[in-house]
């Protein structure tokens, strides 16, 4: 099955930064929107950013000029810059992506796409 893993969590002031990283694992054919959701306690799960394999990204309107989500396809590899965190930022972090697992039945080759989801990193901002 398909990994993905984050890392870069942590706890920082108002103001401060922190960035993100996941790497996604295992096997599959390709890999595309590339994002990053979170939640905080009592909240519904919410886009953050997410970035597809040309390099076209979106935002969440409240990260929007603060946050910085950045891609390296042929290392399975993707970041989110978080520059100038408020305390309202404080939330357990997900990355996640569209994979697509090619399938061989004889001489032919499908594509079968799906969504899969790392197990998380908290980002805390406080004083």
């Amino acid at each position: 099955q398909v990994h993905l893993v984050e890392s870069g969590g942590g706890s920082v002031q108002p103001g401060g930064s922190l960035t993100l990283s996941c790497t996604a694992s295992g096997k599959f054919a390709s890999i595309d929107d590339m994002g990053w959701h979170r939640q905080a306690p009592g909240k519904e799960r919410e886009l953050v950013a997410v970035v597809n394999r040309a390099g076209t990204t979106k935002y969440s309107s409240a990260v929007k000029g603060r946050f910085t989500i950045s891609r390296n396809t042929a290392a399975n590899t993707w970041s989110l810059q978080m520059n100038s965190l408020k305390p309202e930022d404080t939330a357990r972090y997900f990355c996640n992506a569209k994979v697509t697992v090619t399938v061989e039945l004889g001489r032919q080759k499908i594509p079968q796409d799906f969504h899969s989801w790392g197990p998380g990193e908290q980002v805390t901002v406080n004083s």
